[in-house]
Parts: structure tokens; sequence; C-alpha cells
């Protein structure tokens, strides 16, 4: 029967089975989820025995378990190392949940659920492609191994030094990866670039105590306008970051870049008026899809101190924090962002004021020629099955581990992601529009069988 008749008997069942995995509540960041990631873990290994995986293998590490499996009887043909992650994000603020995150449910084509989307949704469909091939042909048309690790949500600590420790076992031709989205409803897209990442906290310290404002307003340093000013000195009035060196290896926009850009045709002012503003904002000189992919940026995610419950308190705060993320392009070191920013802001604290920075994340950004034949390879099976060719994107969000298996393994990575910007990853309410599951998993087929 054709892949069509056969995914469509097989719906309601595969459906059926990926809401027991939507079920488990994986957290990562959350220790006391830890048996429920085992859990997820070990309802993935008994799906891919029954997919017909085989050599599957459950490898422990300081944090979560990576799992491995492959299907390797295609004798001189491409090996596909398949990766994707088996945690999810933490559900806070549950109450804004429509349905209990945990209570997978379908309603109007969309399931929803924590990781429906990210990553276990897409993830599942790798699965059932392969076991479709297996069931309908008894074998592959190409060689098959698979990486899902658990600590994705947690920046993928473990997992380079399993890629190093394993670079034998996980040689491949290329890597192919389904965490990412379309451009929108019906245009496909491959991503050719994710911006890496780097962060710190920053806290500034004034007084032994907090101060009545009455007794030493005016006299003293506050903590927070030391914070608010120093804050200030981080970006130009062009929307520009003026830390010193921040700039250091970040490409210039090619025209022909510019001209991939152009060709997503996004509309800046549905943008605008979807998340009700007034006027986009950022570096000046480029458009906003170039910005958010191919520009790094500073950006300020939170900023706290001093009083902050129901009514007035006149006080002078002795103390102010602040947490800042920079995503990074091009060949930016996120060493080298971090210990400069940290610079700029020892450099530019008020007199009276201390600043203390704490060095977090570091990864660095991924990026792939577009013009790989097996990149072509895969915007040709997107077209074959949507009806239009997939364009090659540059997203502003970061996937750490990506740019670890570019230089590991040394294959070439191939991001197929499924998803849409709007299915609230990391969100409440986080669901994944089945019409993409139905179409992913017939693109999928159509990669595996053409590669």
């Amino acid at each position: 029967m054709s892949y069509e008749t056969y995914f469509q008997a097989e719906r309601e069942a595969q459906l059926s089975e990926l809401k027991q995995w939507l079920a488990i509540p994986s957290i990562s960041a959350l220790s006391s989820h830890k048996e429920d990631i085992n859990t997820a873990a070990g309802w993935l290994v008994e799906t891919l025995k029954r997919a017909g995986l085989e050599n599957i293998e459950l490898h422990p590490t300081a944090g979560h378990p990576v799992i491995y499996a492959d299907y390797l009887h295609a004798p001189g043909k491409p090996t596909i190392l398949v990766y994707g992650h088996y945690d999810v994000q933490p559900v806070d603020p549950l109450n804004l949940w429509t349905t209990p995150p945990f209570e997978p449910e379908i309603r109007d084509g969309k399931l929803y659920a924590r990781g429906a989307t990210d990553d276990k949704g897409q993830v599942f469909m790798h699965i059932k492609a392969i076991e479709a091939i297996l069931k309908q042909e008894g074998t592959l048309p190409v060689n098959i191994k698979l990486c899902i690790e658990g600590e994705e949500e947690i920046g993928s600590v473990n997992l380079p030094p399993f890629l190093e420790a394993n670079q034998d076992k996980l040689a491949a031709d290329a890597v192919l990866v389904s965490d990412t989205s379309l451009l929108e409803r019906g245009r496909p897209a491959i991503c050719t670039g994710l911006r890496g990442l780097c962060s710190m906290e920053v806290t500034v310290n004034t007084a032994l105590t907090d101060l009545h404002s009455g007794s030493y307003g005016g006299g003293v340093p506050n903590a927070l306008h030391a914070l608010v000013s120093l804050l200030s000195t981080l970006h130009d009035d062009k929307g520009r970051v003026s830390v010193e060196g921040f700039y250091e290896g970040v490409p210039a926009l090619s025209p022909l870049l510019r001209e991939e850009f152009a060709k997503q045709g996004v509309d800046e002012d549905k943008i605008r008026n979807a998340l009700g503003l007034e006027q986009l904002y950022g570096e000046e000189g480029y458009t906003f899809v170039e910005r958010v992919g191919a520009r790094p940026t500073l950006e300020l995610n939170g900023v706290y101190g001093g009083f902050q419950g129901e009514g007035s308190k006149t006080v002078i705060p002795k103390e102010a924090h602040a947490k800042i993320t920079c995503r990074l392009v091009g060949d930016q070191d996120p060493q080298h962002i971090l210990d400069a920013v940290e610079s700029h802001l020892k450099a530019n604290i008020q007199s009276g004021a201390k600043v203390q920075v704490k060095q977090m994340e570091k990864a660095r950004a991924f990026n792939i020629d577009p013009s790989h034949p097996i990149l072509q390879t895969a915007a040709d099976a997107y077209g074959k099955v949507y009806g239009t060719r997939a364009l090659f994107t540059k997203d502003g969000g970061s996937i750490p581990i990506m740019e670890s298996f570019a230089r590991i393994l040394k294959a070439p990575v191939v991001l197929m992601g499924f998803g849409l910007d709007d299915e609230n990853l990391h969100a409440p309410d986080e669901h994944f529009n089945l019409e993409n599951f139905d179409k992913g998993l017939l693109t999928l087929v159509e990669f595996l069988k053409t590669v």
C-alpha cells in the first residue's frame, strides 16, 4: 500500500501511543521529576524495540540517560544519525493551561500537551517513519542510528562528553534533527543557522542594609539607581551593543544572504500588530528577520530589587539584580563575550556601588552552507509532500548541541523541523498541529528513501 494509506490506517493508534509518552512529566530541570525522566527513557526503549530497531542501549550519564539504537543493513548507503530529546520544560504557570499539561488532548486538529512539539512529538515521527519503511519494505534504504537525550532543556551538559567518547559508534554521514519550525503553515523551512548563547547574573551592592529614604535619601547611593544607570550603558540609541569587542567574529550580511531573508516575505506590520506593539525595535540598518536570524543581541531578561509588595515602602535598597543573555552569531566566542560584558559593567559602575558578575551558560553558534547536497535533498523532500520546496533560513534561537554534533562528528546537520512558531513551546498550552504530524511522516519517509 502507499505510505499515505499506511499512515492513515495507523494514525489513531500512533496518536494514542504518542499520548502515552506525552503523559510522562519528564521535566529535566526539576530534580523531583528524575524518576519521570527514567520512565520516559524506558518508554522510548520499548517503543524503539517494537519499531524494529536494533542494538538499543540506555547509557547512564552524570545526569539523565542517553538512548542509542541503530539499523545497519544497507552496505554502501549513507548512515543517518537521528538526534532528539525526550525531556521537556517546566509547566508553570499551571493556571494558564486550558487542560492539564500531562493529560494530552486533541482540540481543533492540534495535540495539546507539554512536549507535543518540543520535542517528543517530532522525535516520535522519526520512529514511526522508520517503522513504516521497515513494515512496508522489510528493510531501510539507508543505515540509521538514533541518539536521544534527556537534558536538552537544561543545556545538554552531559551529551558532548558522550559524543566524544562514542565517536565511532555515532559516526554518520549526516545528523538529522527535527526540533525547529516551518516558516508558517504550508511553508516549510530548513534552518541553516542557529544563534549561540551566553548568560550572566549581575548583582549591584551599596550599603550594608536597606535604608530609610527619609533619613538617607539624596545622601547615599541607591542600588537600583546604580543598576539601572549601569544597564543603560549597554546599548547606544540605535540599538547597537556598546560593549567593546562585542562584534568581533560577527560576519557581514552578504547580498545573497539578505536576498534569502527577503524571500521569506516576513510582514513586519503583521508581527507588530500580532504582538500589540506600536513599532518594532532593534539594531538600525537591519530588517526584523535579519536582526532575529543573523545579528547578535544583548538582552535584559530580568531586573529586580528593593520592595516589590503591595503598597508603598520608602526604602533605599542595598542590593539590585539583573539577568542578561546574549545571542551570538558567526564566530563570536561566548567566553570572550562574557568577559567583555563583565569588564564593561565593572568599568561603568557608578561611584559608591559595587558590581558582581556570575558567568553562566556558553554555547557557540551553528551554521551550515545551504548548498550542501543533503540539504538540497531535504528541501526536495518537503517540496514533494508540501507542494512547495523548503526555504533556507536562520533561526534566532539556540540549540547548543548542534555545534557539538557538527564539530565532534564532522558531519552536516540537517534541521528538518515540523513545528510552528505559534505552538507555545516552553509556554502554557503547548501543542502540535496534526497537519504537520501527517505531512512530517511522509516527508521523513521521502527524505530517507532519496538521500
